[in-house]
């Protein structure tokens, strides 16, 4: 077992990713949380998919940003190196060719900070779960 030694918690992975601290309460004070040069990245994140689900309620969930009708749509995370999206399995899976200069895994998209954000791709696939039923 592996603990954090910021937080204390205990994990399996060492050096395993996760929120230190009392989750966030709202989108505004998550993005606050964190560091100056990684909020613009999640305001054009969450812009994106506020105008792409319009009819969504903006929540936490699992201590990550999300968009909810029902059942959770999409969230979005920040990281050390990238944004993390997280659309579920079936999106990653319909999207796979479009994503291939990301890194992928079941349910999850990382788009580095070192590369422009796919904004309308972004939104595509948001739109594409809420259409489909598609949550998780």
């Amino acid at each position: 077992m592996w603990q954090c030694p910021k937080c204390g918690r205990e994990f399996k992975n060492t050096n395993q990713d996760h929120y230190c601290g009392e989750p966030p309460k709202t989108i505004d004070s998550y993005i606050a949380a964190q560091p100056e040069d990684v909020r613009p990245y999640l305001n054009q994140v969450r812009d994106t998919l506020r105008d792409a689900l319009p009819d969504a309620e903006e929540r936490i969930s699992w201590s990550m940003p999300t968009y909810w009708r029902k059942q959770n749509i999409v969230h979005f995370a920040a990281f050390k190196k990238h944004i993390g999206l997280y659309p579920g399995d079936k999106a990653v899976e319909h999207f796979l060719e479009r994503l291939t200069e990301y890194k992928t895994s079941k349910g999850a998209v990382q788009f580095p900070y070192r590369m422009p954000l796919p904004l309308p791709l972004i939104a595509e696939i948001a739109k594409w779960c809420y259409d489909t039923g598609n949550y998780h």
